[in-house]
């Protein structure tokens, strides 16, 4: 039977098609580590502490809140060696003065130097559940910082805890508030055990937000051991979780953390990775 050009190229079409969805498939989403999971040690010798971390195989680090005091020569020293090991910093954790207007130009300046993608607020100063004050908290602090990374090529990005999940008298969770008020650009990074110790429904928070969960804490909890738990071996169902953040939620990357455990920080750090590359072939 003769081909010919138009089946010939429809042939092909289809076959590149199928290639670049098997290739996309094949990618695996790159797994990092928020960097208070070895506190201590990050304390005593950040440098030394990100070469072991690197060494371990992960692929992203997250620093937190410390790095703010960082100068310029600093964040340039920290960049350069993230990149002669090959590893990304695509997010840090920020307080609140990192977000208030006085302050946007050194969050953004120190963000672009050590090369992150998104400034996450690690928590906020509202101390209830009210949902006009979470209201506020998006309307009058994140939204103007939003707008300000926005033009810096920068993203905006939140992490919940334990109280952005809870709800007063049947109203809507403080999380629902953010995520209604910020726009479908700004992350909901989502902290999966602090969601799941007050009942949440973590599955359901991931396909409820498509595209904005964009990265996420696969810290792990349980009754018997609240945070100490390693992961994967808490309450956590991260088969069905890993799934939906990758189908629906647009990870782009994860990122263990861990409180603490029965082992040194760099041994729960190894361990946690360990599980987490069973897990994920």
């Amino acid at each position: 039977m003769s081909v010919t050009r138009r089946t010939f190229l429809g042939t092909a079409a289809a076959a590149a098609t199928t290639m670049a969805i098997a290739s996309a498939q094949s990618k695996k989403t790159p797994i990092g580590l928020e960097l208070y999971s070895v506190r201590s040690a990050l304390t005593a010798d950040p440098a030394g502490t990100v070469k072991k971390v690197a060494a371990m195989g992960y692929q992203v680090v997250e620093f937190f809140s410390p790095y703010y005091s960082w100068t310029m020569d600093q964040a340039k020293d920290m960049r350069k060696l993230l990149d002669d090991l090959g590893i990304k910093c695509h997010s840090t954790h920020n307080n609140m003065p990192s977000f208030l207007p006085a302050n946007l130009q050194k969050t953004i300046d120190l963000n672009h130097t050590i090369g992150g993608t998104f400034v996450v607020m690690a928590s906020s100063n509202v101390n209830t559940a009210n949902p006009d004050d979470w209201k506020k908290l998006a309307l009058e602090t994140l939204a103007p910082a939003i707008d300000k990374f926005r033009a810096a090529g920068l993203r905006g990005g939140y992490h919940n805890h334990q109280a952005e999940f809870r709800s007063s008298n049947g109203g809507p969770r403080p999380i629902e508030v953010i995520a209604a008020n910020t726009p479908k650009d700004f992350m909901l990074q989502f902290d999966v055990g602090t969601c799941v110790e007050v009942g949440g429904d973590p599955v359901a928070w991931v396909n409820a937000n498509p595209g904005r969960i964009n990265s996420l804490h696969l810290k792990d909890w349980n009754k018997e051991r609240g945070y100490k738990v390693l992961f994967g071996e808490g309450s956590v169902p991260w088969k069905a979780v890993l799934t939906a953040a990758e189908k629906t939620g647009g990870a782009e990357y994860f990122l263990i953390e861990q409180e603490g455990s029965d082992y040194s920080e760099f041994e729960t750090a190894q361990r946690c990775l360990d599980t987490y590359r069973k897990m994920a072939t």
